[in-house]
């Protein structure tokens, strides 16, 4: 049985070390967190990442989980409403489409749950070397003694530590979109009831919309900015950058940034795309974000995540194993569907992508060849 080193444990970490079971092959998960992460926004399975979780067994609870919203307004810079949707939201899209919106976090206990007896897991530690030749991978680890495994998978987020090992440095695949976000969450102190709002001023904004049976609030900044220093990647770093970019808005903004302050799981970063002309060197390779992250400004990450996932196990399993013909698979048939979800994100600069696209976009690969 051949042994898989995954490294990250988010939705395409989780997701591939089913699929790897599945098909025979024996996943070790690493997480450099301490446990699954908590925390972070609603996401959008959408299109062909809907049958991915059908066949999954997870539709029924994926849907379960999904956020009940009613609407959006969009608020000017003192919180008087402009104009307001009871047909779409610009985190989901339509209202009455299909496809599935629902909060990370709940995503991850599902996937995690799933995983958790077909993988072996292992927690707070991170991978710090690979050494490829013929027959494997020796990894090193910070904590763990260094182990052999087949083969090596990063699906460690934009920030891939598996990349930055074995593909090269990130500046070399990393192409900033101009803006950043920050997301935490925070009690309901508006009183929302499964209500959106969103608000602008210049090159800054922020979403807010309710969650956990409208208990709490998920709030999410953006601004207009070049790459920050990767040595303030630090979250108090984040948060007095991520203050004194939204001091300047009006309306509830102080009331926002005593919240954010007070978060438990802040999370800030570029809004950026990964872009490689190969996802594998050897016996590594690399998955979702890790890969071709498309950013969150094309609502497809997770989608990406899990289909990718899908395809990179299918491949393996059709291929024995053998991991050169698997990946070269594995890239020709995906290689489209990412195009396709990246360019959401640039098609409509400081706005949702067309409807038009969305839809060509989320179907553009068939799971099945």
């Amino acid at each position: 049985m051949k042994t898989v080193l995954i490294s990250g444990a988010g939705v395409a970490g989780c997701a591939l070390a089913h699929w790897l079971r599945r098909g025979g092959f024996e996943p070790t998960v690493v997480e450099r967190a301490p446990g699954p992460r908590p925390g972070g926004q609603a996401v959008d399975i959408r299109g062909v990442a809907l049958d991915v979780v059908e066949r999954m067994g997870l539709l029924g609870p994926v849907r379960a989980a999904a956020t009940r919203m009613r609407g959006m307004s969009v608020l000017d810079a003192d919180g008087n409403e402009l104009h307001r949707s009871t047909e779409a939201t610009f985190s989901s899209g339509r209202l009455d489409s299909g496809d599935v919106e629902l909060l990370r976090e709940d995503l991850i206990g599902m996937l995690d749950q799933l995983a958790q007896g077909q993988a072996e897991f292992i927690y707070g530690d991170r991978i710090t070397a690979l050494d490829q030749d013929e027959h494997g991978v020796r990894v090193d680890f910070e904590h763990g003694a260094s182990r052999r495994f087949d083969l090596v998978v990063g699906a460690d987020g934009l920030h891939s530590a598996v990349r930055g090992l074995d593909f090269g440095p990130e500046a070399d695949f990393l192409h900033h979109l101009g803006t950043h976000l920050a997301i935490f969450s925070a009690e309901n102190f508006l009183g929302l009831d499964n209500w959106q709002l969103w608000q602008r001023d210049g090159d800054a904004g922020y979403g807010i919309y309710p969650v956990r049976d409208n208990s709490e609030l998920r709030v999410t900044f953006g601004f207009a900015s070049g790459p920050f220093d990767p040595a303030n990647r630090n979250p108090e770093a984040l948060k007095r950058e991520v203050a004194e970019r939204m001091g300047a808005l009006r309306w509830e903004t102080p009331r926002l940034l005593k919240a954010l302050w007070e978060a438990p799981d802040f999370y800030s970063d570029a809004m950026a795309q990964i872009r490689l002309d190969r996802w594998s060197r050897g016996r590594a390779v690399l998955l979702g974000d890790a890969g071709y992250c498309a950013s969150p400004l094309s609502g497809q990450g997770t989608g990406l995540a899990l289909v990718g996932a899908y395809v990179l196990a299918d491949a393996l399993g059709r291929a024995g194993g053998e991991h050169r013909a698997a990946f070269a698979e594995y890239e020709a048939r995906l290689r489209p569907f990412v195009e396709a979800n990246q360019a959401l994100a640039t098609e409509n600069p400081g706005g949702p992508a067309a409807e038009e696209s969305v839809e060509r976009a989320k179907n553009a690969i068939t799971l099945d060849v």
